[in-house]
């Protein structure tokens, strides 16, 4: 019979060094609390200094640091700094043995977990969880470790799913929250609605106020940004979305619509803008208004008629989107002539005078652009009377809305009995067994009627709103014209904004001023 001699190991399988080695394993601790409320500090500063004396306590570890990451949720490893910078210093060889609280303290997600200590392992690294009692280099670690990340993670789930019920109770509750931080013109009151806060409310309201003088919100943007006004956020520059998300926030007019985004998946904490996924709420009268509704409209109205084309609308400068060539039709834009030497100044010409034909009309520069302004506005004074009496007595006929809204309310019916008719004709051959080729030609009638009656409803809905914007623009037009005394001498940019629709050249001794109401005038 052989006979078998056992070679005994000689190495660590942990740290790979001899078994007599005195070297000391690297150990690091990892601390995690998931939000940054109060009660939550004490356990958070209880990990750091429980893993500093801990690991200080073993004569044969060497203490590395306590990496933490504080009021980060561990659905996802990649927002946590305090993770990251843990397992790149593993990775670098720094440290042997990672100890951390539990497995959920570690990742609540499954794939990261194990992809995380897959890789530790490759490198040497160990890691050890208290609470299950798991070193990952046993032979039961991993069987345990994905038991223990599964649990983890639909542990994440239920806790989304319990939030997400609580956020949509106080939705249908009709509870108003915001991020009051970066919301301007309402601080949080007592009750936790929302308060005006007068001095931003004076802000937001000149917004709308510019707005509806005909300025764009990138226009708008630039305006605050120049006079170091600060964004909802605190910051120093405004940009045209900002301004457009303001203008648009049903929440300045008093009221306030519930769930318009949603989270999609509860590991990635990924939002998406609600389509009709999820059940919107809208709050009527919920808080004090800081835009009368009547005006919130209208700002609503100007922004679906407002062109957005590409020949529309640019708002880098004043006169941007505001002078029409009358060869070509297109907008004229800036020019810098002599931009290095003291002759420098700034003309507009047509876009596209140099495109395929030449466009005949001829170039400005902004002191004539002001100064044909200012001859145009004294020539419609003298006729301000006039022409407001003539709109009194034809609005009634000229925006009457009577006839589309029928057709709307019509059609919007029309949409919802062949809505329900498609729902019964899937679901009748979802149950009876029909003729697949009768369902199909029936299916697509049906669909067929809804697109027409659809489109239809879209174009009166424009119609409407186009008319009703037209009407405002013109009753807003008026009232300033109204309230213009005297000549005037200097060129003003509130009134260019509020009086010019556009202007269209066609040589040096025609050009004419469109203004709001349509009246046109030569100079």
């Amino acid at each position: 019979m052989a006979k078998v001699i056992t070679i005994p190991a000689t190495r660590s399988k942990y740290t790979a060094a001899p078994i007599n080695s005195r070297k000391k394993r690297r150990v690091a601790g990892y601390a995690r609390v998931s939000t940054d409320h109060e009660e939550q500090q004490t356990s958070y500063e209880a990990q750091v200094d429980y893993y500093t004396n801990y690991i200080k306590g073993r004569e044969d570890w060497e203490f590395v640091s306590v990496y933490t990451d504080e009021g980060i949720s561990a659905t996802s490893t990649t927002k946590r700094d305090g993770f990251n910078r843990m397992v790149a210093d593993a990775l670098y060889g720094r440290i042997d043995l990672i100890i951390t609280k539990s497995v959920s303290r570690f990742a609540r997600n499954t794939v990261d977990s194990l992809t995380t200590i897959r890789k530790l392992k490759e490198h040497k690294v160990e890691c050890y969880f208290e609470k299950e009692n798991i070193w990952t280099f046993d032979s039961k670690g991993e069987l345990l470790l994905t038991i223990m990340s599964s649990l983890a993670q639909e542990e994440s789930r239920s806790i989304s799913e319990n939030v997400t019920w609580g956020q949509r109770k106080r939705f249908a509750d009709g509870k108003v929250t915001v991020p009051f931080k970066r919301f301007l013109g309402y601080d949080r009151g007592e009750d936790g609605n929302l308060v005006v806060n007068e001095e931003q409310a004076a802000v937001v309201r000149r917004i709308y106020g510019m707005f509806l003088q005909g300025r764009s919100p990138y226009a708008i943007a630039k305006t605050l940004t120049e006079e170091e006004i600060p964004t909802p956020g605190g910051k120093e520059n405004w940009s045209g979305s900002t301004v457009r998300s303001i203008l648009t926030n049903e929440k300045y007019k008093g009221d306030a619509l519930l769930q318009k985004v949603y989270t999609v998946d509860f590991l990635s904490k990924k939002k998406k803008v609600n389509e009709g996924e999820v059940p919107q709420y809208y709050v009527e009268g919920n808080h004090d208004a800081i835009i009368e509704p009547a005006v919130f409209e209208a700002v609503q109205k100007q922004m679906a008629v407002r062109q957005t084309g590409k020949n529309r609308q640019s708002s880098v400068d004043i006169f941007s989107s505001r002078i029409r060539c009358g060869d070509c039709g297109s907008w004229y834009g800036s020019k810098v002539w002599h931009s290095n030497d003291k002759y420098r100044r700034v003309i507009w010409q047509c876009n596209h005078k140099f495109d395929g034909r030449k466009c005949s009309t001829p170039h400005l520069d902004e002191n004539t652009i002001k100064e044909l302004f200012i001859k145009a506005v004294n020539i419609l004074m003298a006729e301000k009377d006039e022409i407001i009496a003539d709109f009194q007595a034809v609005k009634e006929i000229l925006f009457d809305t009577g006839g589309l809204e029928n057709e709307q309310s019509q059609l919007q019916e029309e949409l919802n009995v062949v809505a329900e008719l498609i729902q019964q004709c899937v679901r009748e051959n979802a149950h009876v067994a029909l003729d697949q080729t009768e369902y199909q030609a029936r299916y697509d009638g049906l669909t067929e009627r809804f697109d027409r009656t659809k489109e239809r409803l879209d174009e009166v809905s424009s119609a409407i709103k186009a008319k009703q914007a037209q009407q405002d623009k013109i009753e807003r037009f008026l009232a300033d014209l109204g309230q213009q005394e005297g000549l005037v001498t200097e060129f003003d940019e509130d009134q260019w904004y509020s009086l010019v629709d556009f202007v269209t050249v066609f040589n040096k001794e025609d050009i004419r001023f469109t203004f709001k109401d349509g009246t046109e005038i030569k100079v």
